[in-house]
Parts: C-alpha cells; sequence; structure tokens
C-alpha cells in the first residue's frame, strides 16, 4: 500500500482552529465496520450506543504547558523549546529553535514574567531526530513551574497562539499522569455528566495511560505504508485495567477503546502477551492487515490525510469505508482535528 491511498481533500476551513463552545457539544459521526453505513449523530449520544456490559478504556494522560520561551544567558538570545518526552527526573527530550544554536554545554535559563529564574538547562546531548537532551537544574515543584512558563503545545495546524482557554479545554477532564505533548483528543469530548450517563447504562469505565510524543507532529515522509517507523512512546497498563479487559474478552463482552492512543496500547500489549499490569514503551503502528485482538469499537476524531492515525481507523473499519465516510463528513461540514468532531466506530 502507498501512503497516497489515505489521502483526501479537505478544505481548510474544516481544521478547527477553536472547541466547541461547550465540551461535549460535538458532532459525531458512527461508522459500521461490517456494512460500511454510516450515521450522523452528536456525542451526547454516546451514551445509548454503547451496551450494559462493555468496558470503555480512557488515556488518562496529562497534558503538559511544554512549550517554553527563554534565553541563553551568554547572549540574551531568545529561544524555543518544546519539551517532547521526559528521560530522568531532570532530563528531557525536546525540539529546541533555533537549533543550529543549540550545541553542546549551551545554557538556557526560563524566566517568569516578574523576571524570576524558574527553571535553567544546559544541552547535554543530541538526538537523532534533531532533538536536544536538555539537563535542568533539580528544583521543588518541576511541574508547578512548568505551569507558571509554559505554553499549552497546540498543533501545529491550528494556526492561533494558545489562549488561556486552551490550559482547560486541551485537556480531558479525566487526566491524571503529567507527560503528553499532545491531548489523546478522542477523550477531549466527554464531560462529567455523559461519563455518569455511561455508567448508569452499566457501562464500566477503566482507564490507562500513554504519553503522547514526538511521532504526533511527525509528518509521514516515506511513500510505502511498510517503510513506516513510528516513535516510541511511553505507557502505562494498571492492574483493574487489565483485569477488566481481560474478563471482557473472556466473556465475550465489548471492549470500546477512547482514543487512537488507547487502542494502540491494548493492541501492543495484546501482541506482547502482556494484558497484565506493567509500563513500557511502544512503537506499534496498526495498518489495512492488521487483526486487532482487543477493541470492539473505537471513538476517536477526524485526523489529517496521509497520516499513519488515518492508517489506524481504515484498518478498524476497511480503507474504502473510512475515506467514504470522511468524504460524507468534508461534504456535511464537520470539524477536523484535535478541538473537531468525532467518529464512533463499532
Amino acid at each position: 500500500m502507498l501512503v497516497s491511498d489515505f489521502d483526501f481533500e479537505l478544505p481548510p476551513e474544516l481544521i478547527a482552529q477553536q472547541p466547541p463552545a461547550e465540551r461535549g457539544a460535538s458532532r459525531m459521526l458512527t461508522l459500521s465496520r461490517n456494512s460500511g453505513a454510516w450515521q450522523d449523530s452528536w456525542f451526547e449520544d454516546l451514551p445509548a450506543l454503547l451496551q450494559e456490559g462493555d468496558v470503555l478504556v480512557l488515556n488518562d494522560s496529562r497534558v503538559i504547558p511544554a512549550r517554553l520561551f527563554g534565553v541563553r544567558p551568554a547572549t540574551a538570545g531568545k529561544v524555543e523549546v518544546l519539551l517532547t518526552e521526559q528521560v530522568s527526573d531532570w532530563e528531557w527530550r525536546a525540539l529546541v529553535r533555533p537549533a543550529r544554536r543549540m550545541t553542546m554545554g549551551q545554557e538556557l535559563a526560563f524566566a517568569a514574567p516578574d523576571g524570576e529564574e524558574l527553571l535553567h538547562a544546559t544541552v547535554a546531548a543530541h538526538g537523532e531526530f534533531g532533538e536536544r537532551l536538555l539537563r535542568f537544574k533539580p528544583v521543588e515543584d518541576f511541574f508547578a513551574r512548568l505551569e507558571v512558563l509554559g505554553h499549552v503545545p497546540l498543533p501545529p495546524y491550528i494556526r492561533r497562539p494558545d489562549q488561556p482557554l486552551d490550559r482547560e479545554r486541551y485537556q480531558t477532564v479525566f487526566a491524571r499522569r503529567h507527560g503528553s505533548i499532545a491531548a489523546p483528543t478522542a477523550g477531549l469530548h466527554f464531560t462529567p455528566g455523559i461519563l455518569e450517563r455511561i455508567r448508569a447504562r452499566g457501562v464500566l469505565i477503566t482507564h490507562l495511560t500513554l504519553h503522547v510524543g514526538l511521532g504526533t507532529f511527525q509528518p509521514v515522509r516515506v511513500p510505502e505504508v511498510s517503510e513506516i517507523r513510528l516513535h516510541a512512546e511511553s505507557y502505562s497498563l494498571p492492574a483493574e485495567t487489565a483485569l477488566q479487559v481481560n474478563r471482557a474478552l473472556s466473556e465475550g463482552r465489548r471492549v470500546v477503546a477512547a482514543g487512537t492512543t488507547t487502542v494502540r496500547t491494548l493492541e501492543h500489549c495484546a501482541t506482547i502477551g502482556r494484558m497484565e499490569a506493567h509500563t513500557g514503551t511502544t512503537s506499534i503502528f496498526l495498518s489495512p492487515g492488521y487483526r486487532f485482538q482487543v477493541a470492539g469499537a473505537l471513538l476517536t476524531n477526524f485526523h489529517l490525510p496521509q497520516s499513519t492515525l488515518l492508517m489506524l481507523v481504515s484498518a478498524f473499519a476497511g480503507r474504502e469505508k473510512t475515506l467514504a465516510a470522511y468524504r460524507h463528513a468534508v461534504q456535511t461540514g464537520y470539524r477536523f482535528f484535535s478541538y473537531g468532531d468525532c467518529m464512533f466506530l463499532t
């Protein structure tokens, strides 16, 4: 298969630049992977589409304000940093600008609006994808300081600076564990009220964690699907989630994955035979031909043309059915990408 087999026409005006006025007020396109039939609905209809005994799995990773603006103390030159992955207590992989100035030993300082320096880092190594390894001076409450200094790392297709509203809306209501540089966007639609309605249906809600990393910003640069390689991302599968997923599968009940990050984590664990409590990393790439072992339904947003996430959805529902549904979504004005509308694939 060619990457170009997953292309479609997307008018720029359909790329959502703002979240909906109210969380959960998104449109939802349902798609049957058996028949290919679709139906226009709303996200608030999701509880009625779930079944008693379903296990709904959510990704509880928390987006950090990972974009930092600082200076090189030696020259007062401005720098921009995007933290992409925590390597150890005080070391982070990061994308930096201007990259050519970020040589080994280069020091970076990040100050609060009042001028107080809150974080200080040194370039410790160069990475194979152009990133740098930054070593921060130990401080108390690193993430609290990051909240003061950092900006929400909105995706590049949102062509505006981050706003105070993004602190709330580019974060799921169940986010708990710091580490992502992009939101698990299918989870952005859920509200406490909708989660309660889902529980009232007899659906068990459980969580895992996958921290979205550098790969989410990387376009596909190879012509053939078989050549695609993804960056590894860290995940954690809790004991309770493993227990409930295993029980559901053994009893023939449905596992519903909220988001591509969730489904990738579940399928990775099944592929390596570790549907048990553990932590690890995954670079699993799901494309047409993959046989899903865990997910029986998938909630997901609309994805970029020729993207690995569109290929994942096509693996679940079939390429032709998926692209036909996407064409319908374009024709009827669905909003695309992180702040956009969603699909429910059954």
